[in-house]
């Protein structure tokens, strides 16, 4: 076998404009677990979609396990024994595990029991050779997202992989799933297999990866082993320039109380409580995190908050009014902003371009439109003002939305809902699936929202940014506040026990 399970010489990759691959040279080891790191839109994804087949190189060679190889289809790739598990994973979300992981396979025209029973044999066999747990019969929609990326894992194996890229694999776990995620790893490399990650969290990629590469607006720039480099220097690296670890102090006391949630009772879509008796303020001037794990009534509590879900008991009050119901417009025009976990699925149109998004809330203002039509170049001003002082990079001001990476997508957000003067913003997850460099620019952007005196809610289940941005954590567990703690009193162990529902003793009390 070849010393090299890939082997991808001068590749390049254009659109329209774009360079996007500029005669990239990259290679992995077979056996080998390998990063390949780079800020959004330097070309990484483009070079793992050459590799998996989803688009085809302008020029360029690609050799698998030291063969000349012709990629032209997903088909082809893993016809090579490539297999690729995406960020967004791709099950049907109403069929069971198995029925997923055997779906367009060819066989006999009969499907009868005993060739299902044959392929679960097989699924249960990969199952348990790879330490890959997740129940067989059981309908996506009713499994965790940690359980959906080992069906996805477990489809690729099943299908020969001996090459698996996992696509920003972490983005969507939580800690704990996580960890098991680079155990399976570990597992998968011990029995031969060859991984590539794709990821921007730089402390995981030292924690697993065996050697890193480095891409750049479209150009390799290095390749080391985890053993030579550390976290500073693959953040300088990724940006080419040197970043700020360290989040200032708040520069200016705490004002008057901005949100007062005392008793807050809400239910999720089944009916039973998702967040039972919870109080909560937040004052101008202060960043107030919230962590814990998915599921224990972070996106309930964000929803009442921005309009977007009622509540059953309890009482909020916005700025010393009580609020006894809400609409979206009516905390829009309180002063309340949002950044959606979703990014875009609730936030953006992909569709549409910059100054149509920009435009979201504030198109029937007069100073936007008059007599029901937009004010078409003073909106088109006004948008390039605000890439500008957002540094959202765009080719220009049409360019359908989906089209710009993900750190611009949220810097653009951010960029309308900033440009409202809020007195309160409600970030939740500010920061997923974003490089050093724009999660950077995102945490200095709410930084600056709370030293010009607004109050911030950040939900976030990144425990690094939690404690770096927060004045004061709460623990949310089983629809419960189990902790409060000040920016100086956190420690990851201790909120980590608050998030598994214990006490700082170590006890249950929830």
């Amino acid at each position: 076998m070849s010393q090299y399970a890939v082997k991808m010489t001068n590749i390049v990759k254009r659109f329209g404009e774009v360079l996007a691959s500029n005669h990239v040279d990259f290679s992995v080891k077979t056996g080998e677990i390998h990063a390949l790191l780079g800020e959004n839109g330097a070309g990484k994804s483009t070079i793992m979609s050459i590799l998996s087949g989803i688009y085809r190189q302008d020029s360029g060679d690609i050799a698998i396990n030291g063969q000349e190889s012709l990629i032209r289809s997903p088909k082809d790739a893993m016809a090579l024994g490539i297999g690729m598990v995406h960020q967004n994973f791709r099950l049907v979300e109403t069929l069971t595990a198995i029925e997923n992981i055997i779906l367009g396979e060819k066989g006999s025209v009969w499907r009868g029991s005993s060739w299902k029973n044959k392929k679960k044999v097989e699924i249960e066999e990969i199952c348990i050779k790879y330490g890959l747990s997740f129940p067989l019969n059981v309908p996506i929609w009713q499994l965790s997202v940690g359980e959906h990326q080992r069906i996805e894992i477990v489809k690729t194996l099943y299908r020969g992989a001996d090459i698996i890229i996992l696509d920003e694999p972490t983005s969507v776990l939580t800690p704990g799933e996580a960890e098991q995620l680079f155990l399976t790893m570990q597992e998968l490399k011990r029995n031969g297999k060859t991984m590539i990650i794709t990821t921007h969290k730089l402390k995981e990629v030292m924690a697993v990866a065996d050697r890193i590469s480095v891409m750049r607006k479209g150009t390799m720039i290095a390749l080391t082993n985890k053993e030579e480099t550390n976290v500073q220097q693959l953040a300088q690296l990724m940006v080419g320039r040197e970043l700020k670890t360290t989040i200032p102090a708040r520069d200016n006391r705490l004002g008057k109380p901005i949100l007062q949630v005392e008793g807050l009772v809400v239910n999720a879509e089944q009916g039973f409580p998702a967040l039972n008796g919870i109080d909560l303020t937040i004052s101008e001037g202060e960043i107030v995190g919230v962590a814990g794990v998915a599921g224990n009534g972070q996106k309930e509590l964000a929803e009442v908050l921005t309009g977007l879900r009622s509540w059953k008991s309890g009482s909020i009050v916005y700025n010393k009014e009580k609020i006894h119901s809400s609409s979206v417009k009516m905390l829009i025009d309180k002063g309340i902003s949002h950044i959606p976990e979703n990014r875009m699925k609730s936030g953006l149109a992909g569709s549409l371009g910059i100054v149509d998004n920009l435009l979201f809330k504030t198109y029937r203002t007069k100073k936007r439109s008059m007599f029901g039509l937009m004010k078409k170049q003073s909106n088109e001003e006004w948008a390039a003002e605000l890439i500008k002082k957002f540094d959202v990079r765009t080719p220009d001001l049409t360019s359908p939305v989906r089209q710009l990476s993900g750190g611009n997508q949220q810097k653009l957000l951010f960029a309308r809902e900033i440009d409202q003067d809020p007195i309160l913003m409600v970030a939740v997850h500010p920061t997923q699936g974003l490089d050093v460099g724009a999660t950077e620019a995102v945490h200095r952007l709410l930084i600056d929202l709370r030293n010009s005196g607004s109050g911030v809610l950040i939900i976030s289940e990144d425990l690094d940014e939690v404690m770096q941005l927060s004045d004061k954590i709460l623990v949310l567990y089983n629809g419960q506040i189990n902790g409060v703690l000040s920016r100086e009193q956190a420690d990851k162990e201790q909120i980590g026990q608050l998030m598994a529902g214990l006490n700082r003793e170590g006890r249950n009390v929830i």
